[in-house]
């Protein structure tokens, strides 16, 4: 018997970025399964930078640490649905070989450094640019464009403020660049933890367990430290690249 599930997409985020709202937007879709992180105890296990994780031990107890063994299961493990979102990290992409990703639709969420450093460096101490995965995503874009073999085409690149601005339309232009029929029930859910969250979602999600839909964009007054407005400093230039490109 052929299996269900024929689409199989990484959301490929910055941390402190609306990519859990987006998974809860996709979890919303009949035709959708979403996948919480599922490369984050492989991660953790080979950490190379010293940001300290809230819930480290307990994801290493309850995820599967090895990224090889992850990655089999994201491409064969039939999900029960067309359609299969994985939330992902995109610094948690290490110490593994990348053309499983041809076979894959590749999307990145991508989000000003000052605003991901002004919410991260609330919570993870020691943060260094490694940490917040902007030099990752333009690595990965560059690797994704330049991969001849891959069946999925060009990254589509989506920025957390304008999707805020207009969530609608911009769901509506990633649904069509995933082949997929836009529905507005992507556009709310309900209040509350998710049974697909994480175990790191306690540490994390308070902000969107609150929530019931996107929140309007704000424009915040940011004030960061001499050390996170130098990190935000040297991955602007890769923001501002992948924003060219961004829907």
């Amino acid at each position: 018997m052929a299996p269900i599930t024929t689409q199989r997409i990484n959301l490929w985020s910055s941390p402190r970025n609306i990519s859990t709202a987006l998974l809860y937007a996709f979890a919303q879709r009949a035709d959708t399964t979403v996948v919480d992180e599922p490369l984050y105890a492989h991660y953790l296990a080979r950490q190379p930078t010293e940001a300290n994780h809230p819930g480290r031990d307990e994801v290493l107890a309850t995820q599967e640490p090895d990224g090889k063994r992850v990655i089999h299961s994201m491409l064969h493990h039939d999900y029960g649905s067309p359609t299969v979102v994985f939330k992902q990290m995109t610094h948690h992409l290490i110490d593994l070989p990348r053309d499983f990703l041809d076979g894959m639709t590749n999307v990145l969420l991508i989000r000003d450094p000052r605003e991901i450093l002004a919410s991260f460096g609330k919570v993870v101490t020691r943060v260094t640019d490694q940490d917040i995965g902007l030099p990752q995503q333009l690595a990965l874009f560059n690797y994704l464009r330049s991969r001849p073999t891959s069946q999925r085409g060009v990254p589509t690149v989506v920025d957390a403020k304008r999707l805020l601005l207009d969530p609608a339309t911009v769901l509506a232009r990633l649904c069509e660049r995933l082949g997929l029929p836009y529905t507005p029930h992507m556009l709310s859910w309900p209040p509350g933890p998710k049974p697909y969250d994480g175990s790191w979602a306690s540490h994390w999600y308070a902000g969107v367990h609150s929530s019931t839909g996107f929140r309007p964009y704000r424009e915040k007054q940011i004030e960061l430290s001499p050390t996170l407005s130098k990190i935000a400093e040297a991955c602007t230039p890769a923001y501002h690249y992948l924003l060219h490109h961004a829907l």
